[in-house]
């Protein structure tokens, strides 16, 4: 059986190589980094109201935008950077967005130097070990993703309904949703 050829997610559009690789190297992986974590965090509140092919196709250009989404570079942009973004056509130029992710980078650098890991805090969700669904159905939310939302608003986080938040969870191996059949189920499960 050829790569193209491995059973995967149904949400996984056939004959798009990008999307292919995206759902078989990173979806779902455990990610433990704080810095890739609050990454992805950030890009899930610009796909609000998108679809996530579109942040896909955009990330290296969101990454050389935001200092390679480095938290203290980030945390330091002011109006200037804000107006230096909002003409960025390789971008999703929403003045909320960015002024959230400028915002989210702060609160990132607020609790690391006060002494909390990002990803201990994300990871302390789940008990430090990935929950896994029944790959059969596949909610929009959970309770956890409403508590998980609800602590990142009262921390002052923006964009991080229940709903992103869940997908965030998704996508960073907090929750193994990859669907029965799909290759990549069990191998997440022995990582």
């Amino acid at each position: 059986m050829i790569e193209a050829d491995l059973p995967r997610c149904t949400w996984v559009p056939q004959g798009d190589p990008l999307y292919r690789a995206y759902h078989d190297d990173e979806w779902g992986v455990p990610e433990r980094d704080s810095r890739m974590l609050w990454e992805m965090l950030m890009l899930e509140g610009f796909q609000a109201g998108l679809s996530w092919i579109t942040i896909l196709r955009k990330r290296e250009t969101f990454r050389a935008a935001f200092a390679g989404f480095d938290p203290d570079r980030v945390a330091a942009f002011g109006p200037a950077d804000v107006e230096r973004l909002m003409g960025d056509p390789g971008i999703i130029r929403a003045r909320a967005k960015i002024e959230a992710t400028i915002a989210g980078a702060r609160i990132f650098c607020a609790m690391r130097d006060a002494g909390e890991d990002f990803a201990a805090y994300v990871w302390s969700f789940v008990d430090g070990v990935p929950l896994r669904n029944d790959g059969l159905t596949f909610p929009a939310k959970t309770d956890l993703s409403e508590r998980m939302s609800k602590d990142l608003k009262k921390r002052g986080f923006k964009f991080v309904g229940p709903v992103i938040v869940y997908a965030w969870m998704q996508a960073i191996g907090l929750v193994n949703d990859h669907a029965v059949a799909c290759f990549r189920r069990d191998e997440m499960a022995d990582l």
